[in-house]
């Protein structure tokens, strides 16, 4: 083994790792490093040209513009509702069903982030739900870490069947539909109880480390609860996947668990008789939420928030005409500098856009419109500055990482080349491997659908030398991207960006590193006890 070429094919995710974790520097300042170091790498050991060090840091700053751009809708979507009012008539109706927050979490961090991204994807969970978080009395910091940990297990299926239509399928191409359908469906099985112990850590954390009287104790008090409300959610998934296919588990697991919580709330099952909150209320908040709002009140509050996941769905769904037509509006840039890198943007399609057709919508019903838009707007602009200098590192970085194979020195791109050396050492052990090769994906592209494109042939490769089964593999592949998904510097950047915490991105990685590595090894678990029956 050649140390020298693994520790440089390391540095982007060592020195991520280390600038953002170890260090606690700001991602603004650690990025800009860890690209420049990336590119000396790809230059000098890789063998990289400068043209495809140029155009891959290009393409990189055209994906960074479309997640700044989702990142400015949602922030001007925030900032509308703040300033008109439907924000505290929100809080208000979340109060109504309960005012223990160990229940809201439930509600809006676990299912109704579930629910955004089955619609959508593209960090919009984490965008709007951390936002209603802290609307309900969360610390930012708690409603970014939790929303992001959150944002891992319905990851499988993503946003219409993405990571598995379009990841698997084409990351494994020749494979038969029927092996693509075995493997998601393998994954939901795994996640039934994984998935069903998320919210309990969500729980748990919130208890212990967000709250004036940390305490574990709390936290195993709502347990039952929200175990049941993680099972709310898995077990329909697990039924749609298996009968319905790959495209609808996380939506209509997100919708039937929240019916189901609700139920189970309204009757008491497994609600804690004392009523826990991260800090007391103050006199004005328990008078806000004693206040009973009419239906028409609730739903004029969360028409904003209705009418985009409607947008949402409907600009998704294959069998209407909305997604086609959105997709055929594209801005490609061919041959970037002469190289063989493309760059294609469907801005129609971006939920971004869709973020701002919903406010546009909204304007002519509110009070002092122009004033509303101006003061939105500028807001937004302020608050969106800070993430865009460490998109504008962190992306192009990524994507000179993927691209590292367009050398002179006949090596395989970095992350293909860790691939390697794992599958030569760690074969025999692959089903407690499997999950972190999903997770490195994840972490480096912000993207579980890419993952699964780039490491899905590997992972069969290992499968064929270990002589396990492949759909066992694949479905690890598929929850260790989502589990890579909770600590992606991309996604972490633009929660961090909505609610103010712009330079505490190491901070959001420390407390979800755990989790994501949880998730990893409690997957790797149940696969190992699964394996008799699957060979």
């Amino acid at each position: 083994m050649d140390y020298w070429l693994l520790l440089c094919a390391l540095f982007p995710v060592l020195s991520v790792l280390l600038f953002l974790v170890v260090l606690r520097w700001p991602a603004r300042k650690a990025m800009p490093l860890c690209l420049l170091g990336t590119a000396v790498l790809s230059a000098t050991v890789w063998s990289v040209s400068t043209l495809d060090i140029a155009a891959s840091m290009a393409e990189g700053l055209v994906i960074a513009a479309t997640v700044l751009w989702v990142v400015f809708g949602a922030l001007l979507l925030l900032n509308l509702l703040e300033n008109n009012g439907s924000f505290l008539m929100i809080r208000r109706g979340f109060a109504s069903i309960s005012s223990d927050q160990r229940v809201q979490l439930l509600f809006v961090g676990w299912l109704l982030v579930a629910f955004l991204e089955g619609a959508a994807g593209f960090g919009t969970p984490a965008a709007i739900a951390a936002p209603l978080l802290i609307a309900l009395g969360f610390r930012p910091l708690a409603a970014v870490v939790l929303t992001l940990i959150a944002d891992s297990v319905p990851v499988s299926f993503g946003a219409i069947g993405t990571p598995v239509l379009v990841g698997l399928t084409n990351g494994l191409p020749g494979v038969s539909p029927e092996l693509i359908q075995q493997s998601a469906v393998m994954a939901a099985s795994i996640d039934l109880l994984c998935a069903s112990l998320i919210p309990v850590l969500m729980c748990l954390l919130l208890c212990r480390f967000f709250s004036d009287t940390p305490s574990w104790r709390s936290g195993l008090a709502i347990a039952p609860l929200a175990f049941l409300s993680g099972l709310c959610y898995s077990l329909p998934a697990f039924l749609v996947a298996r009968y319905l296919g790959p495209e609808f588990p996380s939506l209509f697991g997100a919708l039937s668990g929240l019916v189901l919580l609700t139920l189970l709330v309204r009757f008491g099952v497994a609600v804690p008789a004392t009523v826990w909150r991260c800090q007391p209320q103050t006199e004005e908040a328990v008078a806000e939420n004693s206040t009973v709002l009419s239906t028409l009140h609730l739903l004029k509050a969360w028409g904003a928030y209705l009418l985009l996941a409607t947008l949402l769905i409907l600009s998704r769904l294959e069998f209407l005409p909305f997604k086609a037509a959105l997709q055929a509006v594209q801005l490609q840039w061919s041959g970037i500098f002469g190289s063989t890198l493309s760059a294609t943007v469907q801005p129609l399609y971006l939920p971004g856009t869709l973020f701002v057709v919903t406010v546009l919508v909204l304007l002519p019903w509110q009070h002092q419109r122009r004033d509303l838009l101006r003061k939105a707007a500028t807001e937004s602009l302020s608050r969106i500055w800070p993430a865009a200098i460490t998109l504008a590192s962190a992306v192009p970085m990524v994507r000179l990482f993927l691209h590292s194979d367009l050398n002179s020195a006949d090596l395989p791109a970095m992350p293909m080349y860790l691939a390697a050396i794992a599958s030569e050492h760690l074969a025999q052990v692959w089903l407690w491997c499997a999950p972190w090769v999903g997770a490195l994906g994840s972490f480096i592209a912000g993207s579980a659908t890419f993952s699964n494109l780039m490491f899905a042939s590997v992972q069969q490769q290992l499968a064929t030398d270990s002589g396990l089964p492949l759909q066992l593999v694949l479905a690890l592949q598929m929850l260790g991207a989502n589990a890579g998904n909770m600590l992606c510097v991309v996604n972490v950047v633009a929660a961090a960006s909505v609610v103010k915490l712009t330079g505490q991105e190491g901070q959001i990685m420390r407390f979800t590193l755990l989790p994501m590595a949880l998730y990893c090894l409690l997957a790797s678990a149940v696969a190992v006890m699964l394996l008799p029956f699957t060979t």
